[in-house]
């Protein structure tokens, strides 16, 4: 990203952002500062779900298939019968039936 395109907020005296052009730095600092705890809160759990499934393939499951009914179980009942009707009409259709 070019430095033309990084607006900068003026520091005051005591190194907290300041307000410019309506636009409150010290509001939009708690913005930042959320999302990064929010996204190392994010990387600490993905880190415990890889554990997890290390854990499963270690005791002998397949974790491609527990990915599957994982993403299954979240689909609401009316998606899964879709899905499932054309995968079975797509096989139909190619001779896999």
């Amino acid at each position: 990203m070019s430095e033309t395109n990084v607006t900068s907020f003026p520091i005051g005296e005591d190194g907290k952002p300041q307000d410019t052009g309506g636009v409150t730095g010290k509001r939009l600092l708690a913005f930042f500062e959320r999302i990064e705890r929010l996204e190392e809160e994010k990387s600490a759990i993905a880190e415990d779900i890889k554990d997890v499934y290390g854990e499963a393939k270690a005791t002998g499951f397949d974790t491609k298939t527990m990915r599957r009914i994982i993403k299954i179980r979240k689909m609401d009942l009316e998606k899964r019968r879709e899905a499932d009707e054309l995968l079975e009409l797509y096989k139909a259709a190619i001779g896999m039936e």
